[in-house]
């Protein structure tokens, strides 16, 4: 069995601009600046020969090379049950287009559709317990983040291997955008 999902990779100086955000939050577990991406849909468990058939029905995806903006910070869950904290993604057409044939291209090798509206961020920190004042002061602090457009020109199929120290990603696929 092996865990998956597909995303878009961010590229190094934006890494480097997010893990700037990161420290001063008690009870926050930061995600590891190298994992830092855009889901476009979490699979999950899946067997090697589902693997293959998924990897083969994203090659059958056709789509536009498109610029990406990252802005504002926002949370998953309220008060005392924050689960995430996010940078949010400018609303964008061609991303929205993506994640749907993305999520096309999977029910049609038997994934379940995902039932929750697709609401893209990049997930900077998760909370096994959570100081609600101290998320609240933060997401104030950053309210007005902004990052410079990056161009996205492929999506990858990624491996997540959880590990004591935390998910370890490993790119199994990349699919160019035109």
């Amino acid at each position: 069995m092996i865990r998956l999902f597909v995303g878009i990779a961010l590229p190094p100086e934006l890494k480097l601009r997010l893990s700037t955000l990161t420290g001063g939050l008690p009870g926050a577990k930061w995600v590891d600046t190298g994992n830092l991406h855009l889901t476009l849909r979490f699979i999950g468990e899946v067997d090697e020969g589902l693997a293959t058939d998924i990897d083969e029905a994203l090659l059958q995806i056709r789509a536009h090379a498109f610029e990406l903006e990252l802005a504002g910070v926002g949370q998953f869950g309220a008060g005392e049950k924050t689960r995430s904290l996010w940078v949010g993604v400018e609303r964008n057409e061609r991303l929205l287009q993506l994640h749907d044939k993305v999520e096309h291209a999977l029910t049609r090798v038997g994934i379940a559709p995902e039932m929750r509206k697709y609401s893209p961020h990049v997930t900077l920190a998760r909370f096994k317990y959570v100081h609600a004042a101290r998320v609240q002061e933060f997401i104030e602090r950053h309210a007005l983040f902004r990052a410079p457009p990056f161009r996205v020109d492929h999506f990858s199929l990624v491996a997540s291997y959880l590990t004591k120290g935390g998910s370890i990603y490993e790119d199994k696929a990349d699919y160019r955008l035109a």
